[in-house]
């Protein structure tokens, strides 16, 4: 036998044919290899057992509901467990039952929220502060009379507190348009000095428990007149009218 002759393919590989894959096919006998065979179908029939067909427009209950199982759906929208981290962002059963509706698993129902909470919520807030800001500044406007004259005054107001007034102390002032018509009135009266001669010694601590009343939301955000006036009144006890 020469050393060419042993390099050329067997008879039988010559004869597989074309639709039989190599991995099935016995070189030495020329035949089918059904242990192979038999163990790609049954571990093909294990994946199709394990697979979950999708619904069509045609799919009945029963196919249906091994589909929303299969996913994890809850079989109710009470079923979705909401963590929430805000008080206005309580899970809702309306909400969550259009989620369910739609087929939303757990997790996509939370991430809903969980968008809400970092996006929704935020816009939301800063449109509360911009519709807050044009509130006070047309409030400012037709207290002092315009806008003209309230561009003016603001200029006056701004320069004279930083000038005469702590700086935590003016900017709580400058937050709303009580606290800037209380600055009017003080530089108005031209003695800012007096005011602070005549406190008490605690001034300090007085003028902490003012500001920390105007971050209460009595004084910023349901605007509670007469907690207003207390804040107001503290202020001119301070510095004077």
């Amino acid at each position: 036998m020469h050393y060419e002759d042993s390099l050329k393919p067997a008879p039988a590989d010559l004869d597989r044919p074309e639709q039989v894959p190599e991995k099935f096919w016995d070189p030495r006998s020329g035949a089918i290899r059904t242990d192979a065979l038999l163990r790609a179908y049954l571990d093909l029939e294990r994946r199709m057992h394990s697979m979950v067909r999708v619904p069509g427009p045609d799919s009945g209950d029963d196919e249906l509901y091994a589909f929303r199982t299969a996913l994890g759906i809850p079989e109710s929208p009470d079923g979705y467990r909401i963590e929430t981290r805000h008080e206005l962002l309580t899970s809702d059963p309306t909400v969550n039952r259009r989620l369910h509706e739609a087929c939303f698993t757990p997790g996509q129902a939370q991430l809903v929220y969980d968008l809400a909470h970092d996006c929704v919520l935020p816009a939301l807030t800063r449109m509360d502060e911009e519709y807050q800001q044009r509130r006070h500044l047309d409030r400012l406007k037709d207290h002092f009379g315009g806008d003209a004259r309230w561009s003016e005054t603001a200029r006056q107001v701004s320069a004279w507190g930083k000038a005469n007034l702590p700086e935590e102390v003016y900017q709580a002032l400058a937050k709303s348009p009580e606290g800037v018509m209380a600055l009017e009135r003080m530089m108005a009266s031209g003695e800012p000095a007096m005011g602070r001669a005549l406190a008490p010694k605690d001034e300090a601590l007085s003028e902490t428990e003012l500001k920390r009343m105007m971050q209460d939301p009595r004084y910023w955000k349901k605007r509670d007149p007469a907690f207003i006036d207390k804040v107001s009144a503290g202020f001119r006890r301070l510095y004077g009218e």
